[in-house]
Parts: C-alpha cells; structure tokens; sequence
C-alpha cells in the first residue's frame, strides 16, 4: 500500500468505526496484532466487555487509525485488557467445538 492518501483514507475510515464501536460500548480500548501479509488486527475492548476486530492493510495504518479514534493501545492482550472481555454462551461453545474438532 504504497499510495500515502489511500493509506490515509483507509486510517480515516478505520478510525470511524472504531469511533462507532467504541460509541457503542461506553468506551474503548485495544492492542494490534500484526497477522503477517494480511496486515494487523486491531483488536477491540468495549468498557461494557463487548469486543471486535478490525483488519488494517499494514501496523502504520492501523496506528494511524488508532490514534485518530483516540484509542488507548496496550502492548498485549492480557492482563487488564483482557480480563474485560465479555464471552457469551455462544463463543464458549464454538471454541469448545473447535478444540473437540467439531465443523465450525
């Protein structure tokens, strides 16, 4: 993604919906995750537990959408962060069904 407007863009738009999720949520925090040649996952934790993801084409997109939302980073997923995440039934039993081989 060489073209620095089109990164930009995709910041903005990035930015945007972690504004929307972290509206939604009473507040948000999160962490990336780079994922290889599909760019970084930028991981997100709602005050309320609720959690999501978001998919950037590369970490300085992702850091740039960060930091347009205002989002606070953390260095990894544990601790704090991820002590606020909200499971429900249903990913408890998808990812038991994926441990026992289950078809997802």
């Amino acid at each position: 993604m060489a073209d620095t407007k089109q990164q930009e863009r995709k910041a903005a738009r990035l930015a945007k919906q972690i504004g929307a999720f972290s509206k939604e949520h009473g507040g948000a925090e999160g962490q990336l995750a780079y994922i290889g040649q599909m760019g970084t996952r930028i991981v997100l934790v709602g005050e309320d537990g609720g959690w999501g993801d978001l998919v950037a084409p590369s970490y300085e997109v992702a850091q740039q959408a960060a930091e347009k939302a205002g989002l606070t980073l953390h260095e990894d997923f544990d601790g704090e962060l991820a002590a606020k995440v909200r499971t429900s039934a249903y990913e408890w039993k998808r990812m038991a069904g994926l441990q026992l081989g289950s078809p997802s």
